[in-house]
Protein backbone atom coordinates (compact mmCIF):
# COMPACT_ATOMS: atom_id res chain seq x y z
CA UNK A 1 0.00 0.00 0.00
CA UNK A 2 1.77 3.25 -1.20
CA UNK A 3 2.25 5.26 2.10
CA UNK A 4 1.96 9.07 0.14
CA UNK A 5 -1.57 7.77 -1.49
CA UNK A 6 -2.87 6.79 1.77
CA UNK A 7 -1.83 9.96 3.50
CA UNK A 8 -3.36 11.86 0.79
CA UNK A 9 -6.64 9.80 0.68
CA UNK A 10 -6.69 10.37 4.61
CA UNK A 11 -6.18 14.31 4.43
CA UNK A 12 -9.05 14.70 2.34
CA UNK A 13 -11.41 12.19 4.17
CA UNK A 14 -10.57 13.51 8.09
CA UNK A 15 -7.67 15.89 8.14
CA UNK A 16 -4.62 15.72 10.08
CA UNK A 17 -6.71 13.49 12.36
CA UNK A 18 -6.62 10.60 10.10
CA UNK A 19 -3.44 11.30 8.81
CA UNK A 20 -2.08 10.59 12.16
CA UNK A 21 -4.37 7.77 12.73
CA UNK A 22 -3.33 5.81 9.24
CA UNK A 23 0.24 6.22 9.82
CA UNK A 24 -0.10 5.09 13.22
CA UNK A 25 -1.72 1.91 11.90
CA UNK A 26 0.59 1.45 9.35
CA UNK A 27 3.40 1.34 11.67
CA UNK A 28 1.67 -0.93 14.56
CA UNK A 29 -1.23 -3.06 12.25
CA UNK A 30 -3.89 -2.67 14.67
CA UNK A 31 -4.30 -1.25 17.75
CA UNK A 32 -7.01 -0.48 20.32
CA UNK A 33 -8.92 3.45 20.91
CA UNK A 34 -6.70 3.97 23.71
CA UNK A 35 -3.31 2.98 22.07
CA UNK A 36 -4.14 5.26 19.66
CA UNK A 37 -5.06 8.07 21.90
CA UNK A 38 -1.80 7.59 23.88
CA UNK A 39 0.49 7.55 20.70
CA UNK A 40 -0.77 9.67 18.98
CA UNK A 41 -2.32 12.62 21.33
CA UNK A 42 -5.46 13.33 19.88
CA UNK A 43 -8.42 13.26 22.24
CA UNK A 44 -10.52 10.05 22.81
CA UNK A 45 -13.70 12.06 21.38
CA UNK A 46 -12.08 13.38 18.35
CA UNK A 47 -10.00 10.42 17.63
CA UNK A 48 -13.63 8.04 17.91
CA UNK A 49 -15.07 10.09 15.36
CA UNK A 50 -12.30 10.23 12.77
CA UNK A 51 -12.02 6.28 13.16
CA UNK A 52 -15.78 6.17 12.10
CA UNK A 53 -15.19 8.46 9.32
CA UNK A 54 -12.35 6.22 8.17
CA UNK A 55 -14.38 3.39 8.81
CA UNK A 56 -17.35 4.77 6.69
CA UNK A 57 -15.06 5.21 3.54
CA UNK A 58 -13.55 1.51 3.72
CA UNK A 59 -10.05 2.77 4.87
CA UNK A 60 -9.89 1.10 8.19
CA UNK A 61 -11.75 -2.09 9.76
CA UNK A 62 -12.48 -2.80 13.51
CA UNK A 63 -11.60 -6.28 14.43
CA UNK A 64 -13.38 -7.18 17.78
CA UNK A 65 -11.58 -9.78 20.24
CA UNK A 66 -12.60 -10.92 23.34
CA UNK A 67 -10.83 -10.53 26.33
CA UNK A 68 -10.24 -13.56 27.99
CA UNK A 69 -10.07 -12.94 31.57
CA UNK A 70 -12.85 -10.15 31.75
CA UNK A 71 -14.73 -11.23 29.18
CA UNK A 72 -15.27 -7.49 27.61
CA UNK A 73 -15.42 -7.38 24.01
CA UNK A 74 -11.78 -5.07 22.60
CA UNK A 75 -12.20 -3.24 19.47
CA UNK A 76 -8.81 -2.75 17.54
CA UNK A 77 -8.82 -0.71 14.41
CA UNK A 78 -7.13 -2.03 11.54
CA UNK A 79 -6.35 -0.39 7.82
CA UNK A 80 -7.87 -2.12 4.88
CA UNK A 81 -5.56 -1.08 2.58
CA UNK A 82 -7.30 -3.19 -0.39
CA UNK A 83 -9.85 -0.79 -0.87
CA UNK A 84 -7.39 2.27 -1.14
CA UNK A 85 -7.86 1.72 -5.49
CA UNK A 86 -11.34 1.97 -5.08
CA UNK A 87 -11.83 4.97 -3.14
CA UNK A 88 -9.83 6.62 -5.51
CA UNK A 89 -11.53 5.73 -8.58
CA UNK A 90 -14.70 6.51 -7.37
CA UNK A 91 -13.26 9.88 -6.56
CA UNK A 92 -12.31 10.86 -9.69
CA UNK A 93 -15.66 9.53 -11.38
CA UNK A 94 -17.72 11.88 -8.75
CA UNK A 95 -14.82 14.56 -10.20
CA UNK A 96 -15.72 13.52 -13.81
CA UNK A 97 -19.38 14.35 -13.11
CA UNK A 98 -18.61 17.88 -11.16
CA UNK A 99 -16.55 19.06 -14.22
CA UNK A 100 -18.84 17.44 -16.88
CA UNK A 101 -21.56 19.31 -14.85
CA UNK A 102 -19.63 22.80 -14.76
CA UNK A 103 -19.01 22.23 -18.94
CA UNK A 104 -22.73 22.27 -19.19
CA UNK A 105 -23.15 25.28 -17.48
CA UNK A 106 -20.45 27.28 -19.09
CA UNK A 107 -21.26 26.22 -22.77
CA UNK A 108 -25.09 27.22 -21.72
CA UNK A 109 -25.07 30.81 -20.29
CA UNK A 110 -23.27 34.05 -21.39
CA UNK A 111 -21.25 36.11 -19.46
CA UNK A 112 -20.81 39.29 -17.74
CA UNK A 113 -17.79 40.69 -15.49
CA UNK A 114 -17.76 44.10 -13.57
CA UNK A 115 -15.27 45.99 -15.41
CA UNK A 116 -13.61 47.02 -12.70
CA UNK A 117 -10.86 44.06 -12.05
CA UNK A 118 -10.72 44.42 -8.26
CA UNK A 119 -14.33 43.74 -8.11
CA UNK A 120 -14.36 40.24 -9.82
CA UNK A 121 -17.95 39.73 -9.69
CA UNK A 122 -19.03 37.15 -12.65
CA UNK A 123 -22.95 37.11 -13.75
CA UNK A 124 -24.97 35.03 -15.96
CA UNK A 125 -26.38 37.22 -18.85
CA UNK A 126 -29.75 36.86 -16.75
CA UNK A 127 -28.26 38.32 -13.62
CA UNK A 128 -26.76 40.92 -15.59
CA UNK A 129 -29.79 42.21 -17.06
CA UNK A 130 -31.58 42.07 -13.34
CA UNK A 131 -29.11 44.71 -12.48
CA UNK A 132 -29.19 46.54 -15.62
CA UNK A 133 -25.59 45.64 -16.85
CA UNK A 134 -24.33 47.19 -13.35
CA UNK A 135 -22.24 45.05 -11.08
CA UNK A 136 -24.62 44.41 -7.52
CA UNK A 137 -21.25 44.85 -5.59
CA UNK A 138 -19.65 48.22 -6.68
CA UNK A 139 -22.06 49.71 -9.01
CA UNK A 140 -19.51 49.61 -11.84
CA UNK A 141 -20.81 48.86 -15.96
CA UNK A 142 -20.41 45.20 -16.95
CA UNK A 143 -18.75 43.60 -20.02
CA UNK A 144 -19.63 40.30 -21.93
CA UNK A 145 -16.97 37.89 -21.01
CA UNK A 146 -15.99 35.45 -23.41
CA UNK A 147 -15.49 31.95 -21.15
CA UNK A 148 -14.30 29.91 -24.25
CA UNK A 149 -10.57 29.80 -22.01
CA UNK A 150 -12.38 28.03 -19.58
CA UNK A 151 -14.57 25.65 -21.73
CA UNK A 152 -11.11 24.23 -23.63
CA UNK A 153 -9.80 23.94 -19.98
CA UNK A 154 -12.71 22.23 -18.77
CA UNK A 155 -12.50 19.98 -22.29
CA UNK A 156 -8.71 19.22 -22.05
CA UNK A 157 -8.98 17.94 -17.93
CA UNK A 158 -12.35 15.79 -18.25
CA UNK A 159 -10.78 14.29 -21.52
CA UNK A 160 -7.50 13.52 -19.20
CA UNK A 161 -9.70 12.06 -16.64
CA UNK A 162 -11.72 9.79 -18.85
CA UNK A 163 -8.71 8.56 -19.97
CA UNK A 164 -6.94 8.16 -16.77
CA UNK A 165 -10.14 6.32 -15.40
CA UNK A 166 -10.33 3.90 -18.64
CA UNK A 167 -6.62 2.73 -18.11
CA UNK A 168 -7.38 1.75 -14.48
Amino acid sequence: MNGEILRLVASKIGGEVAVKLVSELKKRGRATEDELAENTKIKLNELRKTLFTLQKFSIITPEVVQDKGSGWMIFYWRLRGDQLESIIRTQKRRVLEKLKERLEYEKSHDFYICTDRRCGGRYTFEEAMEHMFRCPSCGGPMEHYDNAQIIRALEDKIASLQAEIERE
